[in-house]
């Protein structure tokens, strides 16, 4: 991790001088649930804007490896041109052959592209309001709502499913403390009763400067052309924003 590190550090100082005051850049660890195997990582750079609200993010990389030595094996770009809470997406994992996009054409409807696995293209229009939350958006979801999350509140949102081309009712919640070592533990979950048999709840962590330092739960990465990881993600910080990154 070390030598992953000082990559990571050659990466941000290669990029505009101009943005160094707002960028935001973290690595992810994702080992499988309760096992020290390491599965991939996550380098994160989120450039954005320091507002008297504090951090506004504009967009977001992510780029998937297996390890210091070995180059991407998938990519995700987020824009954040309308809203935090509702990103566009360009997902892509060449190994599969796989690519998702989102886009937002008008105020009331999103579009997605799916090319799955080894299957025939898909595309859906989805009709959308102001509760709908997106894919990375539910981290700035999150610290949007900071003092409710802290005061242990329930907030209710709608969560995009791009795969199945709809969205369901999910809540942010108190999760137990015992099941992440992080100062503020929550989770999501569907409302629906029929989903919360089908689908477990994603476990988030996060420090008391509101950056996510543990995800446990679903990814999109893919295990084989059928299944996705479930994973324990750790999150190390490289560079906090010149601002606060809660509003």
């Amino acid at each position: 991790m070390i030598r992953r590190a000082a990559c990571f550090a050659v990466f941000l100082s290669a990029a505009p001088t101009a943005h160094a005051a707002s960028t935001f850049a973290f690595i992810g660890t994702a080992k499988a649930v309760n096992q020290q195997n390491v599965l991939y990582e996550e380098l994160h750079r989120v450039t954005g804007a320091c507002t008297n609200a504090g951090f506004e993010p504009a967009a977001h990389t992510v780029e998937y490896q297996k390890g210091p030595d070995n180059g991407r094996f998938a990519f995700k770009t987020l824009q954040y041109d309308e809203d935090p809470r509702r990103p566009s997406v360009d997902f892509r994992q060449p190994d599969f052959g796989e690519r998702l996009e989102i886009r937002y054409p008008d105020s009331n409807y999103l579009t997605i592209d799916w090319q799955p696995p080894s299957d025939s293209r898909r595309s859906f229009r989805v009709r959308y309001d102001n509760r709908l939350v997106v894919d990375a958006g539910f981290d700035h979801f999150v610290r949007a709502n900071w003092p409710a999350v802290k005061a242990g509140e329930s907030l209710s949102f709608q969560f995009l499913a791009p795969t199945r081309g709809d969205h369901y009712g999910f809540v942010l919640e108190p999760a137990p403390a015992a099941k992440m070592d992080a100062d503020v533990v929550v989770q999501i979950r569907p409302t629906s009763l029929v989903l919360r048999f089908l689908v477990d709840p994603i476990i988030l962590g996060y420090n008391q400067s509101g950056a996510l330092t543990h995800y446990q739960g679903l990814t999109n990465i893919r295990a084989n052309g059928d299944t996705n990881y479930t994973a324990d993600i750790r999150y190390r910080i490289i560079q906090y924003p010149d601002c606060d990154l809660t509003f």
